[in-house]
């Protein structure tokens, strides 16, 4: 039998324990870096930085998803991003993707956002066929973009108020 609850900070090992697994999935079980302490920091600090929930089936962790909100400008409201959506191979086709995605829906709307957005690896058939079947709108016209830590600093970095004053005084 399916369960679904919030996760506690007594989850955090278990959590820690779902995300590699899913990076795993994904062929990338090199990227996790994330410590229980960064996961105690983020999802239960005092500045909390996402929510997750947990999937269990007969008492049994079979998986888990983890949200934010985001804001659009356009809209005048928030949406929840679903960074994570995941479920144990030994756990599939009993629903229980589907049902941790109904109650992230569910906050959502609970919570007045306009929608929600989440992403799929273009190599994840089985996942963009469930969203397909589910009505999910793919936004192709957009690309996903991202800088990691390195093109941050180099960013902020390249444009500080003093070197816009020299860059200008040079233009001049």
């Amino acid at each position: 039998m399916l369960s679904i609850r919030p996760a506690t900070r007594d989850d955090v090992p278990l959590l820690l324990t779902l995300i590699r697994a899913l990076a795993t999935y994904e062929k990338k079980p090199h990227a996790v870096v994330a410590s229980d302490a960064d996961l105690l920091r983020d999802a239960f600090g005092p500045q909390p930085k996402f929510r997750a929930l947990i999937a269990l089936w007969n008492d049994e962790p079979a998986g888990y998803d983890s949200f934010f909100y985001f804001y659009s400008t356009f809209q005048g409201r928030a949406a929840l991003f679903l960074e994570d959506l995941f479920v144990l191979d030994k756990f599939r086709a009993k629903g229980i993707g589907r049902a941790l995605l109904a109650e992230v829906a569910k906050l959502a709307l609970q919570e007045e956002c306009y929608g929600m957005r989440w992403e799929v690896l273009d190599w994840n058939k089985p996942a963009i066929e469930f969203y397909q079947r589910l009505g999910a709108t793919f936004l192709n016209e957009r690309r996903a973009v991202a800088f990691d830590e390195q093109a941050l600093r180099r960013v902020a970095e390249s444009h500080s108020p003093q070197r816009h004053r020299d860059t200008e005084k040079q233009e001049s």
